[in-house]
């Protein structure tokens, strides 16, 4: 389905197999181009939807954002926001929870740990039951940390960028909060982008704001939204634009996808405004 031409702009990329496509607000298919059954690995990817699973057990009474979870001090919500003062990939404590914004691999698989105890489900279960199965993404499994082994398609991503725009498994309130800055102010290093101030989060999505230079495209609102993996993987919502926007390819992220993402994105923006 290649309605949206700048959706082909994918051919140009230097990888093996790349496919995309753009969900409108109101849950259909603007666009999609490439094998978008094709499953590839997400790592970071994963993470919204690890995160997005952690908070059907919030609204469920399972767990609860701020109760402790982590290092000494740290809460689910520190873990989620990326605040937990864990290292990136190593159950190291870097410092006190909620005084830097530390990205980190390992604050994950202790939320998934965490959840997991509480509900004495294991965390890929979890994750399958509370939104895998109930929005049809058959195709897509956690093979591992709840951190970066996630396999999907883009299709059945594109029915997760639909949920993200007008949710069905959350309330409303609970992704408006997700979705906004939590613990404010903090600095950090954006993987691959460098040391951001403020390097704004919400609870497992990355937010777009202000901070530069960025995977996302110029063009993009600050409200903008998602989320990159080092597989080559993006999944943005721009609520601006009405629109979110997935990418999967086989490539490891690089130099060509900080040159080649923000292009294709104003590009996408650009022929949905137009």
């Amino acid at each position: 389905m290649d309605s949206l031409q700048s959706l082909r702009t994918i051919e140009t990329w230097p990888v093996p197999t790349a496919a995309a496509a753009v969900v409108r607000a109101d849950g259909t298919l603007a666009g999609s181009h490439g094998p978008t059954g094709h499953r590839f690995p997400l790592a970071s990817v994963t993470k919204p939807l690890a995160a997005y699973a952690a908070l059907v057990a919030v609204e469920e009474g399972a767990i609860e954002l701020d109760e402790p979870a982590g290092p000494e001090g740290s809460t689910v919500r520190h873990l989620l926001a990326h605040t937990s003062g864990l290292a990136f990939d190593e159950h190291r404590e870097m410092s006190a929870p909620g005084t830097r914004r530390l990205y980190s691999n390992a604050g994950f698989e202790v939320l998934g740990d965490h959840l997991a105890k509480a509900t004495d489900i294991p965390f890929a279960d979890y994750l399958r039951e509370a939104v895998l199965e109930p929005l049809g993404m058959t195709a897509t499994e956690l093979a591992g940390s709840p951190a970066k082994d996630g396999v999907s398609t883009v299709d059945d991503l594109a029915r997760f960028a639909a949920e993200l725009q007008a949710p069905r498994l959350l309330a409303a309130a609970t992704l408006a909060e997700a979705t906004s800055v939590v613990f404010p102010g903090l600095s950090g290093v954006l993987p691959g982008y460098g040391h951001q101030k403020p390097n704004d989060w919400g609870l497992g999505f990355e937010l777009r704001d202000a901070k530069a230079p960025h995977w996302t495209g110029a063009g993009s609102s600050p409200r903008t939204f998602g989320h990159f993996g080092q597989s080559g993987t993006f999944l943005w919502v721009d609520p601006e634009a009405g629109a979110a926007c997935v990418a999967l390819t086989d490539r490891a992220f690089g130099p060509w996808a900080v040159e080649a993402w923000p292009v294709f994105t104003d590009a996408v923006l650009a022929e949905l405004a137009a």
